[in-house]
């Protein structure tokens, strides 16, 4: 029998949080019953297309969604959900965005459309009037709903029946502590002796490097033999660069770029900071719990991401000295977490075999009564 092929609806297959997350559900899955092909909004490949091509997937591409291009766009998708009717199950994480997919994917008789929240706010800025727009145009045009978080689900689609919470779950066994690796790490490194601090993410406004860097600024003035690493890439980054040589930090933050070793430089951190603006259920803290790290983190952040009671949540109006203090007052003991988290449905092995039920008994037309664990 031919596997089940689910569309998977992204901007890009790069290394960011839900990427991370389809693509550690993908590898755990029996390929012989679920497929996953990805409809990306990007001409340029993503990092992880050529694992998805191994796997099995196809990429299907399609232009950036602009307010200037809607027409275009829209015609576009008609005529591809023409030209690949196959798909039963289309699962859409684009956000707002999701409503014009699905409407497509509505109007080409596609069964199961599945819009998926994986944030739980996206501030004010010029493109506003589109995504209240484009919240406009999503009524109606999935007929399930996922979100990372109840605050996630809550923030995109208001009020609305049975939306079912997937855990944002990591592989497990692979972040699990060990001391040997963390020794490895911080000696290529070279912290062996520091206080080592680590964020991963892109570098753009959500993220608020401003204020990270500024925190550690802080815990280096109290603490020289510290670190901090900079995991990511983005538009900001050149701009953080200038920050941190301004503040005389150059020789005290790396700025390692794209990582395909996150596990393992987990490994060689003492503790993670990430301040972000908003969030929904950040895929980076899942792996830094799994880590055994202790997480200062803003409480803009759900607190339905602490799995296991080590993230410290702080306002963003605290000043960045008492956000320093925290840090110098944290455990760096890496902690077995492993337990805890597979109990709570936040390991991969376990919901990938809840989400291959799902996707099965959706594609073969009755209604899932499924119900996520954790």
């Amino acid at each position: 029998m031919e596997p089940i092929r689910v569309l998977q609806v992204v901007t890009i297959m790069n290394r960011g949080g839900l990427e991370t997350m389809l693509m550690n559900y993908y590898r755990q899955m029996e390929h012989k019953k679920i497929q996953f092909d990805f409809l990306v909004h990007r001409s340029e490949r993503g990092h992880y297309d050529d694992e998805i091509e191994r796997l099995g997937g196809k990429i299907h591409r399609m232009p950036h969604i602009r307010p200037g291009n809607y027409r275009k766009y829209f015609r576009g998708l008609d005529k591809f959900f023409s030209e690949n009717y196959h798909y039963k199950v289309v699962h859409s994480h684009i956000n707002e965005n999701s409503g014009f997919v699905l409407k497509a994917a509505n109007r080409a008789g596609v069964p199961c459309r599945i819009a998926h929240s994986h944030l739980s706010d996206l501030g004010i800025d010029l493109k506003l009037p589109f995504r209240l727009y484009a919240r406009l145009a999503m009524k109606n045009q999935p007929n399930r709903y996922f979100a990372c978080s109840e605050k996630a689900g809550e923030w995109l689609f208001g009020k609305v029946e049975n939306i079912k919470v997937l855990n944002n779950a990591v592989n497990v066994k692979e972040f699990q502590y060990n001391e040997e690796l963390r020794k490895k790490v911080r000696r290529e490194l070279q912290v062996e002796n520091n206080l080592v601090i680590g964020h991963i993410g892109r570098f753009n406004t959500q993220k608020n490097h401003e204020l990270l860097i500024d925190i550690f600024k802080k815990v280096n003035e109290k603490n020289p033999n510290s670190t901090l690493l900079l995991v990511g890439e983005g538009d900001l980054k050149i701009r953080m660069e200038e920050k941190v040589k301004k503040l005389g930090l150059s020789s005290a933050v790396k700025f390692l770029g794209v990582r395909e070793d996150i596990s393992e430089i987990m490994q060689g951190m003492d503790v993670f900071l990430f301040p972000s603006l908003f969030e929904g259920l950040p895929v980076v803290l899942v792996e830094a719990q799994a880590a055994g790290l202790k997480c200062i983190v803003s409480d803009t952040i759900t607190s339905e991401t602490d799995v296991t009671g080590q993230l410290d949540f702080k306002s963003l109006k605290t000043s960045p000295e008492k956000w320093a203090t925290a840090i110098l007052n944290s455990s760096v003991r890496h902690r077995d977490n492993a337990t805890d988290m597979r109990e709570k449905g936040f390991d991969t092995v376990t919901m990938a075999t809840w989400l291959t039920d799902y996707y099965i008994t959706e594609a073969n037309g009755s209604q899932s009564k499924l119900e996520v664990t954790g």
